[in-house]
C-alpha cells in the first residue's frame, strides 16, 4: 500500500505540475540558434514549460519589441541593445544578464582554405566575402571592425555578400555564394572542434567583446515561464552547453 500512495503521489504531482505548465516567447539572436534549441528541449523536459523561440538579428527584434511584437524573452548578440530597451521601458529592471561572450570566426565551407593567421584575407584571392549587415547584427559590426583594424575594410569591401543576420551570412557561405566569410565560433565548433571547412579564429583584440545579454520584457514580466527560463539559462546545466558551443562568460 505504501509504495502504491507514493506512486499516486507521484503521478499527481507531475499531473499538477503539467496542468500549471505556460509557455514563453522568446527573441533568439541568431548566432544562439544550435544552443538554444538544446537548452530549450532540456528547460521543456525539466519544467514542462513551452518555449516558442524566434531567431534572428538582434536589432530587428529591437524594432518589432518597440513596436509590439508579442516576445516575453530577449537574448540579444550584444548588451547595447537590451540596456536601451530597458532604459525606454520595454524591459523588466534588474533581469538584465551577460548570458554569454561571442567569438567571431573566418571560416570557409572548404578545407584548407582558410590558414590558422587569416592570411587569406590580405591574399584577395577570393570573390565574395559573407558578413552579416552590421547595422542590425553585431556579428557583423563585429567584423567591420575586425577588418579596419586588420587595414583591409576597403580593399575587402566591394567583396562583401551581406546577410541580414549571421544565420544568412553562414547559409551563405555554406551554399558556395560566399567563398568565406565571418561567422559566429557557435554555428561552425561544437564541442571545441571545427565541424568542417576551415577556419581562422579572429583575435579578441582585434574587435570590441560581443556581451551577449538576456532579459525579460515587460511582456513577460509576471509569467512564470519567462522567469523559470532565465533562471534555467543561469544554471550549470545550461552554462555547459554555452561553454561547448565555445562561448566564454
Amino acid at each position: 500500500m505504501p509504495a502504491v500512495f507514493h506512486a499516486v503521489c507521484a503521478i499527481a504531482l507531475l499531473a499538477g505540475s503539467i496542468a500549471h505548465a505556460g509557455e514563453v516567447q522568446v527573441a533568439v539572436a541568431a548566432n544562439f540558434t544550435a544552443p538554444m534549441k538544446r537548452i530549450a528541449a532540456q528547460f521543456e523536459q525539466e519544467t514542462g514549460h513551452k518555449v516558442v523561440a524566434s531567431f534572428g538579428a538582434t536589432g530587428a527584434f529591437y524594432a518589432q519589441i518597440r513596436n509590439g511584437a508579442p516576445f516575453e524573452v530577449l537574448l540579444a548578440a550584444d548588451d547595447q541593445i537590451p540596456a536601451r530597451l530597458e532604459k525606454e521601458g520595454f524591459g523588466v529592471p534588474g533581469s538584465r544578464f551577460t548570458y554569454a561572450i561571442g567569438k567571431l570566426v573566418l571560416w570557409s565551407a572548404k578545407g584548407g582554405l582558410v590558414d590558422d593567421k587569416g592570411e587569406v584575407l590580405k591574399q584577395g584571392s577570393f570573390a565574395h566575402l559573407s558578413i552579416a549587415n552590421p547595422k542590425v547584427a553585431p556579428y557583423g559590426a563585429a567584423a567591420l571592425e575586425a577588418l579596419k583594424n586588420l587595414g583591409l575594410l576597403n580593399a575587402l569591401e566591394p567583396k562583401f555578400v551581406q546577410g541580414e543576420n549571421i544565420s544568412q551570412a553562414f547559409q551563405f557561405v555554406l551554399s558556395g555564394n560566399a567563398t568565406l566569410g565571418f561567422v559566429a565560433m557557435s554555428q561552425v565548433y561544437e564541442d571545441g572542434k571545427l565541424k568542417s571547412g576551415s577556419a581562422w579564429m579572429v583575435p579578441a583584440r582585434l574587435y570590441s567583446p560581443i556581451r551577449q545579454d538576456a532579459m525579460i520584457l515587460q511582456r513577460g514580466k509576471g509569467n512564470p515561464a519567462a522567469a523559470a527560463l532565465v533562471t534555467h539559462l543561469k544554471s550549470n546545466k545550461a552554462k555547459g552547453v554555452i561553454m561547448s558551443y565555445g562561448y566564454d562568460f
